[in-house]
């Protein structure tokens, strides 16, 4: 290892830790970051589990009280264990299709033009449901309804396809299902705990004997700058959306994509 593996880390890790939890998909982001800085290879693959793991422990972290208070609740409020089973039932979609596929999706469509593509789509789709101003029957994760949350992880099953982004489903599926947009970007938090658990862990068993000790200093590298840049953009993005609609991201994305589909199409990447 060397200081450009390092540096390769550390911008592999700010851009798992800052896209994760914002609609512009961490995943597309990533596949792209390393195309272009050449970050392949075995090291690649465990790369990306510790940083994902990164990112979520910084969500348990900002949210540890809130999450305590649920799990010491689980056995006699029926607000904890409501809360509870909306995170169960909008999980369960995309956790069983997304165990189906898995292999497949990452085989076929792990690619730029792919993640370009649903960039600029997804940009599309903020921008149409930004335009229609739809009323708001839920404004705190609180008053969310089981099948309200079942509908939101039946959106969710999209952010398989990359470049889709997992949080751009589950939000604007949540402001189409009535959600305030505080509301829709709190669930998305809290619902990526255990899809991102689930996923981590499934690409864990997977690579578990690729483990190496040489790569400690690169893991851990990635590892730090992913927890401390996804806890500093989620903070930042929470006090965004309490003033803000998403159309930046919209057009964010739709520029990014633009941009990527006209680098790589030449490629046929």
């Amino acid at each position: 290892m060397n200081w450009l593996e390092y540096l390769k880390a550390a911008v592999m890790g700010a851009v798992e830790g800052i896209t994760e939890f914002l609609p512009i998909s961490s995943t597309g982001h990533l596949i792209i970051t390393a195309d272009l800085v050449d970050f392949h290879g075995p090291l690649a693959s465990n790369f990306e589990i510790v940083i994902q793991l990164a990112a979520i422990l910084a969500i348990c972290w900002l949210y540890r009280e809130r999450l305590l208070a649920v799990a010491r609740g689980a056995g006699s409020s029926r607000d904890s264990q409501r809360f509870l089973l909306n995170l169960l039932v909008a999980f369960l979609p995309a956790a069983v299709i997304g165990l189906i596929t898995h292999e497949a999706i990452k085989a076929l469509l792990f690619n730029p033009l792919t993640v370009a593509i649903a960039l600029i789509a997804g940009g599309v789709i903020i921008l149409i449901v930004e335009g229609m101003h739809l009323p708001v029957r839920v404004r705190t994760v609180d008053e969310l309804r089981p099948w309200d949350a079942f509908k939101i992880g039946c959106v969710q099953v999209l952010s398989l396809i990359p470049g889709t982004s997992r949080s751009g489903a589950t939000i604007i599926g949540g402001l189409v299902f009535g959600l305030s947009r505080t509301a829709a970007t709190e669930f998305s938090f809290f619902l990526a705990i255990p899809i991102m658990f689930a996923a981590t862990g499934l690409d864990l068993a997977k690579n578990l004997g690729a483990l190496n000790a040489d790569y400690a200093v690169v893991l851990a590298i990635g590892f730090v700058v992913s927890f401390i840049t996804a806890v500093l953009a989620v903070k930042t993005f929470i006090r965004f959306v309490s003033r803000h609609d998403f159309a930046v991201f919209a057009w964010y994305r739709i520029l990014f994509g633009t941009l990527c589909l006209w680098y790589y199409w030449p490629r046929g990447a």
